[in-house]
């Protein structure tokens, strides 16, 4: 592999492994506010412990999310200084949104959230899990625009070799940027539905003691996933009629199609290799649609079985299945993600700055090293969040710290 190919598997591992955590948070996020939303205005025990299990969980997975997040902007940073130098004023504005938005307001209220617990009445208590929810569709909405540039460069100008922002209202209603939005946080829903329904089938099975729980988790996972499933195929084809020329041709396969692309970027920007590579674009994509069918197959069903409480507790083989099935969206969100970032292929900036220009000046032995070092350390992330989020579903809502501490009392003040 060239020096251009290791970075590009290089950015492939850190984005792609801080994705699986990303769609996690997204996920179970909106159904933590569902359930505590639930638990505060029913006074409800059952999902009051229900909000402290999966909440633990969420927390886990968030802070792992952060760290790799922090990781792959290293390597942003170190690998591609020449998309910085070139579109840096555009491209990173939105990334300094983001930021704002995840590591200051999101963050923060998560603190109060998790500290909060047994100090802040139960709706300020609620209203910050919301605000949390909010902020980490804001992060996941202005990541989607810096992308959406990538694929659609609009609303900019270029001035002496670089691009200056010219429309900040055009970047931001980039169709490109849009509906992949939509499409990332329904398929986030999915992601969390089939986690909290597998890891309550896990329970189901086990006949751990707390069933009201983890019969409602199922029912509430499953229930969303379903038309969260729908929801992410509708945007998906949406994203179809946002594809670059190429890459649909590529998909399709179309050697008609394929050959206008390439002359039409030939009599652009000279000679030279234009195509994405049409073999990983349609593996990836096909992928990602046979796993889309495979869990809209097991959902139909599963959501009538649910219906029927006996079915729901006594079931094991279908417990069995749906724990099995916690794995197929997280797999079937990197295929998706690897359709999308092939099919740009062989820009940065489509139609703009190829990948070999918006690369940092290192040598082949400095990116091998590389690729080594951030595999290795995404590798040991990825294991210990794993480790952690089983350990921690496995012990079930009895073993969970958070919130379980009483109201300390007040300290009496001292008297003279």
């Amino acid at each position: 592999m060239d020096t251009v190919d290791l970075a590009r598997l290089q950015f492939a591992i850190t984005a792609g492994a801080h994705f699986l955590f990303v769609a996690l948070t997204l996920g179970l996020a909106t159904l933590l506010a569902v359930v505590q939303t639930r638990a505060t205005f029913g006074n409800s025990p059952v999902h009051l412990r229900m909000t402290r299990f999966w909440g633990q969980l969420y927390i886990i997975n968030y802070a792992m999310g952060i760290v790799t997040g922090l990781v792959m902007e290293f390597q942003l940073g170190l690998s591609w200084s020449g998309l910085t130098d070139y579109a840096g004023d555009v491209f990173g504005s939105a990334l300094a949104i983001e930021t704002l938005m995840a590591f200051f307001i999101e963050s923060t209220f998560l603190g109060l959230w998790i500290f909060g617990w047994n100090k802040l009445n139960r709706w300020a208590h609620l209203a910050l899990i919301w605000i949390v929810t909010l902020t980490a569709y804001a992060s996941a909405f202005w990541i989607m625009v810096a992308n959406g540039f990538l694929q659609n460069p609009v609303g900019h100008v270029l001035e002496g070799g670089r691009m200056r922002m010219a429309d900040f209202g055009a970047m931001v209603a980039n169709p490109a940027a849009q509906v992949a939005f939509w499409h990332v946080v329904t398929a986030g829903m999915v992601v969390g539905g089939f986690f909290m329904a597998g890891v309550s089938a896990y329970h189901l099975r086990r006949r751990t003691s707390d069933q009201d729980v983890f019969r409602k988790s199922l029912r509430i996972g499953m229930g969303v996933a379903l038309p969260a499933v729908f929801a992410t195929a509708t945007s998906g084809g949406l994203g179809f009629q946002t594809m670059q020329p190429a890459k649909a041709a590529a998909w399709s396969r179309d050697a008609e199609e394929l050959a206008a692309a390439q002359a039409e970027m030939v009599a652009a920007h000279g000679p030279g290799d234009y195509l994405p590579p049409a073999g990983w674009v349609q593996a990836s994509g096909t992928t990602m649609l046979l796993l889309f069918a495979l869990m809209m197959y097991f959902l139909l069903p599963s959501c009538l079985l649910m219906l029927f409480r006996p079915v729901v507790r006594e079931f094991r083989l279908w417990h069995w299945v749906t724990t099995l099935m916690i794995p197929v969206p997280f797999v079937a969100m990197l295929a998706g993600w690897a359709f999308r970032e092939f099919g740009r292929q062989p820009w940065t900036v489509y139609g703009l700055l190829t990948t070999s220009d918006a690369m940092s000046p290192v040598s082949a032995g400095q990116m091998r090293f590389s690729v080594v070092a951030f595999f290795t350390v995404f590798a040991v992330l990825i294991a210990v969040n794993t480790w952690l989020l089983a350990r921690h579903a496995r012990r079930g809502p009895g073993a969970v710290s958070l919130g379980d501490r009483p109201i300390e009392a007040p300290v009496p003040a001292p008297t003279f």
